[in-house]
């Protein structure tokens, strides 16, 4: 294992090395928290691919195609289109507002009061997801290292908190490109064709499974439509997936990367199930689906290239920790601690070091938050849905509405999140956390409220309107726009 030990090794010094670089480049609010808003197509495409891919789709995109097949594909493949739903339809839009939350949005749209409690909402839901990436460190540590769980999380989380610390958006940036190359080496180009040799082929695969392994249904048509509402509407209003398209250099790169990125899901969704089913064939007998991506490698891949696929599932919950991670400080400090100590806000792209200053304090505070509740905490799958639950539930409406609805009202509004998120939590309750019941009727309960609301209380103010259609076009007050080109060259 020396050489597999050497690669992982020279991996996480490059990652502290690109944190120490992107440090020398964040000077300004908007280099920190959005890269500047320079990212061409191709670091846009790599990174905003490399966020949504993380450790969920990899070591469990693989241990559901252990389990189901081929349609273990499904989970990963509902991010896929709702990257591209948010790509086609959203993303020129939303890089052109040049805000940096979903919250700052919903204030714009809304008329300044819809910020808070769509903050806590969003808030929640990335710190779930962080800690929720921080505890896949615990499979890939101990596969390496046979490390302790605990340890192996703060040797992982450490790592990233560090290099997200140093340079924010700018670092995360730059290991998420790193981290790209590095997954489609080690899974598409090496794995995949591995796994499917050594498992005799395909028609060897079909000879030894049963036949719903290869049924594109095959998981199930109540699953499937639970992974869209969960999966796909979570990627048309994350804040974790937003903060990347405000790095777009243009509206563009925005509609085009992510349309590019969506389709690199889709690959990857089926590489995932493949993959899974060739384990199923060399080991019919895990005691966990989630084992098969672990085990496969350890016994099938030769040495080098053992620590490279390795490194490739590192990256994967790296890239997703780091999005959440700064993500979830984001929100702390600009939607929650800046709203409630009443400080003023702008909308535009502040150079005062100051406030680099106090969001990379909010990125220590919350990373090591993170890291000591992964320690606590030990069944990811329901942390993840409550706070996939709880976004979808309660803020789907509100946003998509706000994009897509005039006569939509910050009274409608406000009334659809509250509503939709109390009906999530009480389904939760009553039917328990990982039935499709609470995403259903919460989000039928959200969407009334909204609606019923909104038409009972009067239109919104027509200069608030009347700016955000400004804003909507990229004509925003000058603050919100393009930064100037002195500190950082664009990326192409």
């Amino acid at each position: 294992m020396a050489v597999d030990y050497a690669v992982i090794a020279v991996y996480l010094a490059g990652m502290l090395a690109m944190g120490w670089w992107g440090m020398r480049r964040a000077k300004s609010k908007s280099e920190f928290l959005v890269a500047g808003r320079r990212l061409g197509p191709f670091m846009y495409s790599g990174t905003m691919a490399a966020i949504v891919l993380g450790g969920a789709s990899t070591i469990g995109g693989v241990g559901l195609g252990y389990k189901h097949g081929l349609s273990g594909a499904w989970m990963v493949f509902t991010i896929g289109l709702g990257l591209l739903a948010l790509s086609v339809f959203f993303s020129a839009r939303i890089a052109r507002l040049k805000v940096y939350t979903v919250s700052d949005m919903l204030d714009l749209r809304y008329g300044g009061r819809a910020g808070l409690i769509t903050g806590i909402v969003m808030w929640a839901y990335t710190l779930m997801l962080a800690v929720t990436s921080t505890i896949a460190y615990a499979t890939i540590f101990d596969v390496l290292f046979d490390m302790n769980r605990t340890l192996a999380i703060i040797l992982g989380g450490s790592i990233v908190v560090a290099y997200s610390t140093l340079g924010g958006m700018w670092s995360i940036t730059l290991t998420d490109m790193v981290q790209f190359v590095v997954k489609t080496i080690g899974v598409l180009i090496l794995l995949l064709p591995i796994a499917v040799i050594k498992a005799g082929g395909f028609a060897e695969m079909k000879a030894q499974l049963p036949a719903d392994y290869f049924a594109p249904l095959g998981i199930g048509g109540e699953t499937i439509f639970t992974y869209v509402l969960i999966y796909t509407f979570g990627m048309l209003i994350g804040q974790d997936i937003w903060q990347r398209v405000f790095t777009a250099r243009n509206d563009k790169v925005a509609r085009w990367g992510g349309t590019v990125a969506g389709t690199y899901c889709l690959v990857y969704a089926l590489a995932g199930a493949v993959i899974g089913t060739a384990a199923k064939v060399l080991f019919p007998n895990l005691a966990s689906a989630d084992d098969a991506f672990a085990t496969i490698v350890k016994a099938e891949l030769p040495m080098g290239v053992r620590g490279l696929v390795l490194a490739a599932a590192l990256a994967a919950v790296m890239s997703t920790s780091s999005g959440a991670l700064i993500a979830c400080a984001t929100v702390a400090n600009n939607d929650i601690w800046q709203r409630l100590r009443g400080a003023s806000r702008t909308s535009g792209d502040d150079v005062d070091h100051d406030e680099v200053k106090g969001n990379r304090a909010f990125i220590l505070v919350m990373g090591v938050g993170v890291i000591l509740i992964a320690i606590a905490l030990n069944n990811v799958i329901e942390a993840l849905t409550v706070a996939y639950n709880l976004l979808v539930g309660g803020l789907l409406v509100p946003i998509l509405g706000g994009l897509l609805w005039r006569r939509g009202t910050v009274h409608g509004a406000l009334a659809s999140v509250a509503v939709g998120g109390l009906a999530v939590v009480g389904l939760m309750a009553a039917y328990g956390i990982l039935a499709t019941e609470p995403i259903k009727y919460g989000l039928l309960a959200s969407l009334v409220t909204y609606v019923v609301v909104s038409l009972a209380t009067p239109p919104t103010d027509e200069a608030i309107l009347a700016n955000w259609r400004e804003r909507l076009a990229g004509r925003g007050p000058e603050g919100a726009q393009e930064p100037a080109a002195e500190s950082v060259p664009a990326t192409h």
